[in-house]
């Protein structure tokens, strides 16, 4: 199948910190190699000022795209919807956040997620998992290679299923010397999901320069992501 069959790619965690960011350059990057224009959505930034580097800064070094946009930042290291009650700020809804992700003019928009699937992105009990019905938009769950990530993947799958969303699973740190659990769960995802890991970004990728991500970033996913 072709990937993706939707114009939108939401990007989720199953977790925060398993490499949702760079899981998200890469795509970008893969995409441009064939020839797509890329756009990155990043719809709410928190744990950040307006003068500090946030997800979309750190997708923009690491790929060089233009086309990136960032809707609203909140301070506090927490939930957009816990961050912004704590500074007594507004979010904007999830249908705010639709019409304004659906007026970005490229092949493909991919949106990175705040945590995991079902955190509230907006004050009103809206979340990722939402704003993926309401773009009609294809799912990537990023996730950890280690124990515990069965079960973390299980539950964002089956909740994504209640939509009839099948989504696409990607490990985000994967460990150049893999333990016992690591090397299982290679196999045991995808006999417990039915669903193939479609990428292993390696450990440690946020560190490459440019160049470096650029050249090597394609490689990391399978074919399928490749037609």
């Amino acid at each position: 199948m072709t990937f993706p069959t939707s114009r939108f790619v939401v990007i989720t965690g199953t977790d925060t910190g398993v490499g949702k960011t760079v899981t998200t350059a890469a795509l970008a990057v893969a995409f441009e190699a064939l020839g797509r224009s890329v756009a990155v959505v990043k719809p709410v930034q928190t744990g950040v000022d307006w003068d500090e580097s946030g997800d979309i800064d750190e997708i923009v070094r690491l790929t060089g795209l233009t086309d990136v946009h960032e809707f609203t930042r909140r301070r506090a290291a927490l939930a957009p919807e816990s961050a912004a009650m704590r500074q007594n700020a507004g979010l904007p809804t999830i249908a705010e956040l639709t019409t304004r992700i659906r007026a970005i003019d490229a092949d493909i928009v991919l949106i990175e997620g705040a945590g995991g699937l079902l955190v509230h992105i907006d004050l009103i009990g809206g979340t990722i998992f939402d704003l993926a019905i309401g773009l009609a938009a294809e799912v990537v769950i990023v996730g950890r290679e280690g124990l515990g990530t069965l079960n973390h993947f299980a539950l964002t799958v089956e909740h994504l299923r209640t939509a009839r969303i099948e989504p696409r699973l990607v490990f985000g740190s994967c460990s150049p010397d893999p333990g016992l659990a690591e090397r299982t769960n290679h196999n045991d995802l995808p006999r417990n999901t039915g669903l193939p890991i479609e990428a292993c970004i390696p450990e440690g990728a946020g560190t490459l320069t440019r160049e470096e991500f650029r050249n090597q970033a394609p490689s990391w996913f399978t074919p399928r992501f490749d037609r």
